[in-house]
């Protein structure tokens, strides 16, 4: 089993490289003529993604996208428990989106030049590079454009439902007044298990939720608006697993 396991997991990473390579030009040029070239940029992106899952066996099924307002920006927070997640963000998401993720993915040969002007990169250790990210995902948001987050701050490898949040996307919505919209990702840590590189065909659901306005400032804002997004997107992810 675990022979034709890795077969599987070394065909379909070479699938995903000899598409990036494909699509590459067609997403990254667009961006570098025009900041609203990310329209044409994410259709290559979802059809480079719907053609690797088509071809891999991985299916999506998504559930209240008719709680999207899509002409309004949002802050979309997920759990984080796969490297699965990453391709099925641009394929659920129905608005072009920034995405914060870690700064050592900026350093993946093609990878990260393609993917590096629809991201926000973070080094989380360092707080001056947690402020300049928290600067550009503001700016983002002034202009319309969603920003996706994943709280949690790293990979879930534990038994719990969801680690601690980390309060930067709360504190981002509470200043902005964007919304918060949770979207609970069902299956992709049955794509690909925590601890392993290796693939398994699957389906992977994700439920969005209805938006979750932002309080007023105070004190405890950001921690209460924290637990209040904490406790919706747990309740989902326990009611559809």
């Amino acid at each position: 089993m675990k022979f034709f396991q890795w077969i599987y997991t070394i065909y379909s990473g070479l699938l995903f490289i000899a598409l990036m390579l494909v699509f590459g030009l067609f997403i990254l040029i667009p961006l570098l003529i025009s900041q609203r070239g990310d329209k044409i940029s994410f259709f290559f992106i979802r059809l480079w993604g719907g053609i690797w899952a088509a071809l891999s066996g991985i299916r999506f099924e998504v559930y209240g996208k008719e709680l999207i307002d899509r002409s309004k920006p949002y802050i979309y927070i997920f759990n984080h428990r796969s490297f699965i997640d990453a391709p099925v963000i641009p394929m659920v998401i129905p608005q072009e989106v920034r995405v914060i993720g870690k700064k050592e993915l900026s350093k993946i040969p093609i990878f990260g030049t393609i993917t590096g002007r629809l991201a926000v990169w973070v080094d989380r250790s360092n707080a001056e590079s947690r402020r300049i990210s928290l600067q550009k995902l503001i700016k983002h948001l002034n202009q319309g454009i969603s920003v996706v987050v994943a709280p949690e701050g790293t990979r879930n490898d534990t038994q719990a439902t969801l680690l601690p949040f980390q309060k930067g996307a709360f504190r981002l919505s509470v200043e902005t007044g964007i919304p918060i919209l949770p979207m609970a990702v069902i299956g992709a840590d049955k794509i690909m298990k925590r601890g392993s590189i290796l693939l398994t065909p699957g389906t992977v659901s994700v439920y969005f939720s209805e938006p979750v306005l932002p309080p007023n400032p105070s004190e405890t804002a950001v921690g209460d608006y924290s637990e209040k997004c904490r406790n919706r997107l747990e309740a989902m992810i326990l009611t559809h697993e």
